[in-house]
Parts: C-alpha cells; structure tokens; sequence
C-alpha cells in the first residue's frame, strides 16, 4: 500500500499551492500550517534546496470525530500535503493517505474515519488532475 496520492501540474509554483488550497476548500479542508521547506532549509543550515511546501490540511468536522473515537490519533494530524517543484519545472502535489498513515493504530472506528478522509483528498488530487489536463 502506498502512503500518498499525487498529482503532476504545470504552471508556476504558487500557482499550484493556490489552486491545492482550492482543492482542498472544495472538500471541507482549511490550510491551518504552511511550511516552506526551501526557506527553512536555507535559513538554518544554509542549503539550497527546490521549491517545497507542506500544507497542513485539515477538516474540522472530520478531525473532531477522529478525535472522540481516538483521542490520541492528534499526533497524527493534520493532514499533510505537500508541494514540490522539480528542475523540469514540473510541480507535484501528493497527499497522505490517512488510510495508510492510522494503520499502526488498531480501532477499527478510526480505520473507517480515515477512510472518508481518503475519498475527500481522492477527490482533492483528481480535481488537480483535471484541472492539469485543460
């Protein structure tokens, strides 16, 4: 079982975290951290590296249900995505798979939880493929 969904897209950088957020809107999830890998990266050891941003993902409702069932799967939240651009100008946006991601937690309650998180990001990164193919 892979642990993420992905998508390729063209276009500039930001362009692709504005319209994942899109995405994610699209499906309840609000971005509530922003991690620009690049920048820290260079700011605390001074590498350089490409264009990479992890969205925390999250949708409340969902998140307070996965809660009362488990109240310890916090350590697992939220939901992230990220976004990297490669050399070839090409940008991915790839999602966890929640599903994959609470398999080291035995509740089958939660297990079915994240199997609704896994269709809303499903339909999140189609929604990117789509949008990719036009």
């Amino acid at each position: 079982m892979t642990y993420y969904m992905a998508a390729k897209l063209q276009g500039p950088f930001d362009d692709a975290i504005a319209r994942t957020e899109a995405a994610l809107k699209t499906e309840g999830f609000g971005v509530i951290s922003r991690i620009d890998i690049q920048q820290t990266l260079k700011s605390k050891i001074d590498v350089d590296f490409r264009p990479y941003t992890i969205l925390g993902a999250c949708n409340p409702g969902l998140a307070h249900e996965a809660l009362q069932v488990e109240d310890k799967v916090g350590l697992m939240l939220p939901c992230n995505v990220i976004v990297q651009q490669y050399g070839s100008g090409e940008v991915e946006v790839a999602a966890i798979d929640p599903v994959a991601s609470m398999q080291a937690i035995d509740n089958p309650e939660l297990t079915k939880a994240a199997q609704v998180v896994r269709d809303k990001l499903s339909r999140v990164i189609e929604l990117l493929r789509q949008g990719a193919s036009e």
